[in-house]
């Protein structure tokens, strides 16, 4: 009769196997993982973060002129009507920074600013 001997110990799962030994971590080891993972974070947030560039100098105060919102009008509607030259794009961004509007929705009889063009 012959006898079927393995490399692996008799107490040694099949899934041990498969994955492997397991790592074990020392409090220091963990300490500098937990560093290293907080300085990728860190380095990815000030790599896709946005930029602020300060001056000193103060921005060129806008003229505007106040309107009254009507049943259906739009800010495309209201930034077209300003008669503004080139993207149209531009000028609603620029009516909803000046009334600092989180999106397009608007109210019947809500007041706005509009830019004036020369």
């Amino acid at each position: 009769m012959s006898t079927l001997t393995t490399d692996r110990p008799a107490a040694m799962h099949g899934s041990a196997i498969l994955h492997g030994p397991r790592l074990r971590l020392t409090r220091r080891g963990r300490l500098a993982l937990l560093v290293a993972v907080l300085c990728a974070l860190l380095l990815a947030t000030v790599a896709v973060g946005s930029s602020v560039l300060a001056t000193s100098s103060e921005g060129a105060p806008v003229e505007v002129d106040g309107i009254t919102v009507q049943p259906g009008q739009t800010l495309w509607d209201i930034a077209a009507a300003t008669g503004a030259e080139g993207d149209l794009r531009d000028t609603v961004y620029d009516i909803e920074q000046l009334n600092h509007l989180d999106g397009a929705e608007l109210s019947i009889g809500q007041r706005l600013d509009v830019p004036v063009v020369d």
